[in-house]
């Protein structure tokens, strides 16, 4: 018997690979734009703004929602 598949654009895949694609993607300039939050203007690093999304649920769900939304345009 199979296991069914996941309709959860999110199943499976780190926010780390989530916050990689964005930013290779829109760049931490306009991904600042997208999401106002100081960890995306304000010296960004990959590493500063995992810190910042793994506390901040408010700001991992903006950067998760416009995740799926550019799911269409992201390279696999």
């Amino acid at each position: 018997m199979e296991k069914p598949i996941s309709k959860d654009p999110l199943h499976g895949i780190t926010l780390q690979k989530i916050l990689e694609k964005l930013v290779d993607y829109y760049g931490f300039d306009t991904l600042g734009e997208l999401i106002n939050i100081k960890c995306f203007k304000d010296n960004p690093t990959i590493k500063s703004s995992l810190t910042f999304l793994r506390k901040a649920n408010w700001a991992r769900k903006k950067v998760e929602e416009l995740y799926i939304k550019s799911l269409p345009k992201l390279p696999l």
